[in-house]
């Protein structure tokens, strides 16, 4: 396996000769990370570990419970290892702005920000402190560069069940020539494996399912104490027409697609079909009415580094384990795109990511390369 790819300048020495390359590996505590920052030492690259602190310790992701388990790892590899603390910087880029979306009536998706602002910007910043090559982390995802305009490409790895490229659309092009992803051609359990016949600690470590910061999955709640204010924000439930069918604690409370939970009786299934933050409400409806023919996706953000001049076909997703819906992307001003799907889809929420992957030659491929994405608006 060869992680470097022929792309990527070779290092050299003072006296010209080949030197070890040093990369920063992002060092979660997990077993991914861990095989990554293994792989790359095995390739006699000059690791340097860090672990980023971000949640505090009642998270259940980069906690310092896992810097512990990475600083382990670290040892065992033989490598420098340190802990960078940005407990502040997330709490305010990531946990305030997740709940202030909530507020507005949106759906936010985290992972997304984490990943580019901190496993990245912040981290691609400690690699040129370092003198570093770039930054390695154990994403499952893949990086190629097209030879006829020398652009790096993103695109989705061998283990498909375990993508991550979804949380990476928001990387640029001077990110992705800096950056490596060791378990691309991988699977998870290969990626145990391989730990396992490494002696690594972290080889059976289970994964976490859930948001980092919201342990117990009760997002709500988690909004409540960072914003108090959200539990006085009551109002009512309404269907299309406004009829008062009930009422509501909060808005961040619900999610588009939300059918469980409604606090109201009816003779059919209702779903959450919007949320209107300003009036306070909560519009409910047939599962007919979730289908959107379309979808307004702002500050978006192209591989490319430009926008298509025409529009162009592709395949969008348009939340984590979305399979993905054959679409036409119309490039509109201001980093917007209005995306017309074939057929209508279901609970397009605002507030989630739409990520745009390059249109499969057939409905059954899933399509590889990563286009861009944004932000559903409505």
């Amino acid at each position: 396996m060869t992680v470097l790819e022929p792309a990527r300048e070779e290092a050299r020495d003072e006296a010209g000769a080949p030197a070890s390359p040093r990369i920063i590996v992002a060092m979660s505590g997990g077993v991914d990370s861990s095989l990554a920052a293994a792989l790359l030492t095995e390739e006699s690259f000059e690791v340097v570990g860090v672990t980023m602190h971000l949640a505090g310790d009642a998270s259940r992701c980069c906690s310092l419970e896992d810097a512990d388990d990475a600083r382990r790892v670290a040892e065992n590899l033989g490598i420098r290892f340190y802990v960078a603390n940005y407990t502040s910087e997330f709490q305010r880029e990531v946990i305030d702005v997740f709940a202030d979306e909530y507020l507005a009536g949106r759906t936010p998706i985290p992972c997304v920000a984490c990943n580019k602002r901190f496993k990245f910007d912040y981290l691609m910043e400690r690699a040129e402190i370092f003198q570093a090559k770039g930054v390695a982390t154990g994403h499952y995802a893949r990086i190629s560069r097209d030879p006829a305009s020398g652009l790096f490409e993103l695109r989705r790895p061998r283990d498909l069940q375990k993508d991550q490229t979804y949380f990476l659309f928001q990387l640029d092009q001077a990110q992705l020539s800096k950056t490596f992803f060791p378990l691309g051609e991988l699977t998870k359990e290969e990626v145990r494996e391989r730990a396992r016949g490494l002696g690594l600690g972290t080889a059976d470590k289970p994964e976490s399912q859930e948001i980092c910061f919201v342990p117990g999955g009760d997002y709500a709640e988690v909004v409540e104490t960072i914003r108090p204010e959200a539990a006085q924000r009551g109002g009512e439930i309404v269907n299309g027409q406004g009829l008062v069918m009930g009422r509501h604690p909060g808005i961040h409370r619900f999610t588009v697609g939300q059918r469980h939970g409604l606090g109201i009786s009816s003779s059919e299934r209702l779903y959450v079909i919007r949320l209107d933050a300003e009036a306070r409400q909560v519009v409910v409806g047939p599962e007919s009415e979730l289908a959107a023919e379309g979808a307004e996706v702002s500050e978006v953000h192209w591989i490319a580094g430009a926008p298509p001049r025409q529009p162009i076909r592709a395949k969008v997703q348009i939340r984590y384990r979305h399979g993905g819906a054959l679409a036409t992307l119309y490039p509109l001003p201001q980093d917007t795109v209005r995306v017309e799907f074939d057929e209508p889809v279901k609970a397009v929420s605002p507030g989630q990511a739409a990520v745009f992957y390059e249109a499969p030659p057939s409905d059954g491929d899933r399509g590889e390369r990563v286009l861009g994405g944004g932000w559903i608006r409505g």
